[in-house]
C-alpha cells in the first residue's frame, strides 16, 4: 500500500523539529569525516551517543522488523528520516558497517537467533562491528583469503590477519572471511563466513596511522582465536557467495539499510561557497569563466547520480540495461567525490598546500583532508578498477578476458 504523501510532510516537519532541538553542539575537538576516520575515544564516544539519541527517538531502523528492535514501518519514512539529517548536517552515525552490510546480511540470511541476538545493539550502537575481509598479501583478490578456520569440535580455531579494519578499535562484533578448505578445488569453495566476537583470546589489534594523521584503521590479528560454531553464516563453504551478497550491501547494489549518515554531509553547494569566498587575481574563484564551466559539469553530474535512484524505478528508463544504475553506483559516487574534493583544493591556489591546524588554509582543511580520506572510499568494497571490470562484465557483457 502506497505511503499518504500528507503522513510523509507530517514526519518530515516532526523530524525537522526534533533535530533543530537535539542537534549536539560543536565539540573542541575535531570530528572524523567518515565512519573510517573514527580515531579517538573522545570521538568515539561522542557519535555513539548521537547514535543512540537518534535511535531512541524512533528515527533509525525504521524500516525494521520491529520483533527485532526496529521500527517496522514503510522505508519511505526512514528515507526522509535520512535526508532531513543530511538538511541539518548533523553528526552521521558511527556503526556503520553494522547499519549498512551486517545488519541487512543478517536480517536478509542470519537465523532467527542471529537476528534477536544482534539487530538491536546494531542499531542502538551498543554493539560496533567492524569488517574482516582484507589481508595485507592478497590487495583485492578477496577471494584468495589466507586466514584459516580449522573446526575443533563444537568450536572454530581462526589464525592469521586482516588489514584495513575500521572501527577495529572499538567494535564488538567482526564479519570475517576465511578459509575452512584449502584442498578445495578452487579457491572460492574454500571460503567460509563468521560473525564472530572480537572480545576473546588471541585478538590483537595493531592501529594504522594514516597520511591524514588520523588512527581510523587497524590490522587485526587471530593467534589461534577460539569462537563456537553458531558464528557460521550459512554453510561450511558458502563463504564466497555470503561475501558477494554482503557487498551488494556495501555498494548500495541492493536495499535494505538501516539508515542515516555514514559521514559528513557536504557537497556541491559547499564546493559553490568556495569557489565564492576563494581568490584568484584578487576576485572570487567563481568570476574566472573556466572555473564556472568546471563548476557546472560538476553540479550536472552531481544532479544526475541523485537522479539515478528515482530513475531506476522507471522501466523505460531502464530496460535496456537494468542493472546498470545499482551496478555502477560505488564507482560513480566515490569517483565523483574524489575529483570534486581534488577541484575544492585546486580552487584555492597555492593555498591548496596547506592543511588543518593552518590559521591561513582556508574553512579549516575541510577540503585538503577530505581529498585524502576520499581514496578510501574508492579502495573499499572492491576498487574503482574492479568496480569498472563489474560493469563491463555484468552489465554490458563484455568478456573477462580480451578476445
Amino acid at each position: 500500500m502506497a505511503t499518504d504523501l500528507k503522513d510523509l510532510d507530517e514526519f518530515r516537519a516532526d523530524v525537522r523539529g526534533w533535530l533543530a532541538e537535539h542537534a549536539p553542539a560543536t565539540p573542541d575537538f575535531l570530528l572524523p569525516q567518515t565512519f573510517m576516520e573514527v580515531g579517538t575515544d573522545g570521538q568515539f564516544h561522542f557519535l555513539r551517543d548521537w547514535q543512540q539519541q537518534v535511535y531512541e527517538a524512533g528515527y533509525l531502523g525504521m524500516a525494521w522488523p520491529k520483533e527485532y528492535g526496529g521500527g517496522g514501518q514503510p522505508q519511505a519514512f526512514q528515507d526522509v528520516a535520512t535526508a532531513e539529517m543530511a538538511r541539518a548536517k548533523v553528526p552521521f552515525m558511527p556503526n556503520t558497517i553494522g547499519l549498512n552490510w551486517a545488519g541487512p546480511l543478517i536480517l536478509h540470511m542470519g537465523t532467527e537467533d542471529d537476528k534477536k541476538r544482534y539487530i538491536r545493539g546494531i542499531l542502538s550502537a551498543e554493539d560496533i562491528w567492524c569488517q574482516g575481509f582484507s589481508e595485507p598479501d592478497q590487495g583485492s583478490d578477496l577471494a584468495n583469503a589466507q586466514t584459516r578456520a580449522v573446526r575443533d569440535g563444537d568450536d572454530w580455531v581462526i589464525s592469521g590477519s586482516k588489514i584495513w579494519t575500521s572501527l577495529g578499535s572499538y567494535a564488538k562484533y567482526m564479519i570475517l572471511l576465511a578459509r575452512t578448505n584449502p584442498d578445495a578445488p578452487n579457491k572460492y569453495a574454500g571460503l567460509s563466513y563468521f560473525l564472530i566476537p572480537m572480545d576473546v583470546p588471541g585478538v590483537e589489534l595493531r592501529k594504522i596511522k594514516k597520511l591524514t594523521g588520523e588512527y581510523g584503521f587497524t590490522q587485526t590479528y587471530f593467534d589461534n582465536v577460539r569462537v563456537p560454531s553458531s558464528c557460521l553464516m550459512g554453510a561450511e563453504g558458502e563463504g564466497w557467495q555470503v561475501a558477494m551478497v554482503t557487498l551488494t550491501f556495501e555498494r548500495g547494489a541492493t536495499g535494505g539499510q538501516a539508515g542515516g549518515l555514514s559521514g559528513m554531509d557536504f557537497g556541491m553547494p559547499d564546493v559553490l561557497e568556495m569557489a565564492r569566498t576563494v581568490k584568484r587575481d584578487g576576485k572570487p574563484a567563481i568570476d574566472d569563466p573556466q572555473v564556472r564551466e568546471q563548476l557546472v559539469d560538476f553540479m550536472i553530474e552531481d544532479q544526475g547520480n541523485r537522479l539515478c535512484g528515482a530513475r531506476q524505478r522507471i522501466p523505460a528508463l531502464v530496460s535496456a540495461r537494468p542493472a546498470s544504475i545499482p551496478m555502477s553506483g560505488k564507482l560513480r559516487g566515490t569517483e565523483h567525490r574524489r575529483r570534486m574534493c581534488q577541484f575544492a583544493v585546486s580552487l584555492q591556489g597555492a593555498n591548496g598546500g596547506l592543511y588543518v591546524g593552518d590559521p591561513r588554509v582556508a574553512g579549516g582543511g575541510l577540503w585538503q583532508r577530505a581529498y585524502f580520506n576520499a581514496f578510501s572510499a574508492t579502495i573499499g568494497g572492491g576498487t574503482s578498477q574492479i568496480q569498472a571490470n563489474i560493469v563491463g562484465e555484468r552489465v554490458l557483457g563484455l568478456p573477462k578476458d580480451k578476445v
